[in-house]
């Protein structure tokens, strides 16, 4: 008993030192490496020379016009995507708390597609857009509706909001969900006996007490929609004519397509900057507005 009791008491003090040697290995350590290459022309392979540019790459960045598109169209679609990944999964999350049989069920399955992995999620919808979409726009006659969205430069972005939001939006509900449950029924039951309607009383009660999971909500969808790779990969590929191609998208291109690692990770450390400052703003703005419940 006393060696299993030490064993455990062991176990419990190294798993702390084992987790932050795994973080310094794969996070801290890697990123800084980055930086360092960001001053380098190097092409990433070990046994070739590294050619120290200084600030170049950075420089070079004001003046690479793709690159900055790619950042146009990530812009593009975060906004698109935060807004309606938010507003499916605040819809999904208010029916869902509604008492009712199948309600533990409607959860699990608007929860599934967040457990598919980004790059087979990609490839499934890829095959829907290229097969089923055309022939069910030729038997329902909206053939300029349902056609192949990723052939249309201006439609391949909405397959990308489309498929992204479906992904998150089972997601984003849990936290809704937690965020409602949190909220005493007083409130609504006190607006509900002086006659507020039940949109009154979500636009005027229920909305300013869950800023709390709006805050977490956005913070998740904009990071996340801000770093996508995976189903930007597999769906579209960047493509048509490079109007999908992502920041990440980009970054990537550049160091294991077009071989220029130090200047992707010039790319990197930018993007980087971009992501946090965006994300701790809006995390800040949104701490202003929370209501003290």
């Amino acid at each position: 008993m006393k060696k299993r009791r030490s064993a455990a008491y062991y176990s419990f003090m190294c798993l702390p030192l084992i987790m932050t040697l795994i973080f310094l290995t794969v996070i801290v350590v890697p990123f800084f490496l980055g930086i360092g290459y960001s001053f380098f022309k190097w092409d990433g392979i070990p046994i070739n020379p590294k050619i120290f540019v200084g600030l170049d790459n950075y420089t070079e960045l004001f003046s690479d016009v793709r690159f900055w598109q790619s950042g146009k169209h990530t812009v593009i679609f975060t906004i698109f995507s935060v807004i309606s990944t938010n507003c499916l999964g605040l819809a999904f999350a208010v029916l869902l708390t509604r008492k009712y049989a199948a309600r533990n069920v409607a959860r699990v399955m608007v929860f599934a597609p967040h457990l598919i992995g980004g790059l087979l999620l990609g490839f499934i919808w890829k095959f829907v857009f290229s097969s089923p979409f055309p022939k069910l726009g030729e038997v329902l006659g909206i053939e300029n509706l349902l056609f192949n969205w990723l052939l249309n430069e201006g439609f391949a972005m909405a397959a990308l909001v489309f498929v992204n939001t479906w992904k998150m939006a089972g997601y984003i509900m849990i936290i809704y969900i937690s965020g409602i449950q949190g909220i005493s029924t007083e409130f609504i039951e006190a607006a509900h006996v002086d006659g507020a309607s039940a949109i009154q009383r979500f636009w005027y009660i229920m909305l300013p007490l869950l800023r709390p999971a709006v805050t977490i909500t956005t913070f998740i969808t904009l990071a996340n929609s801000f770093k996508i790779f995976d189903v930007n990969l597999s769906l579209t590929g960047g493509g048509p004519f490079n109007s999908t191609e992502m920041f990440a998208m980009n970054i990537y291109n550049e160091m294991f397509t077009r071989g220029n690692y130090g200047y992707g990770q010039a790319k990197a450390i930018v993007f980087f900057i971009l992501v946090a400052v965006v994300t701790l703003a809006q995390t800040y703005a949104n701490k202003q507005k929370e209501v003290e419940m």
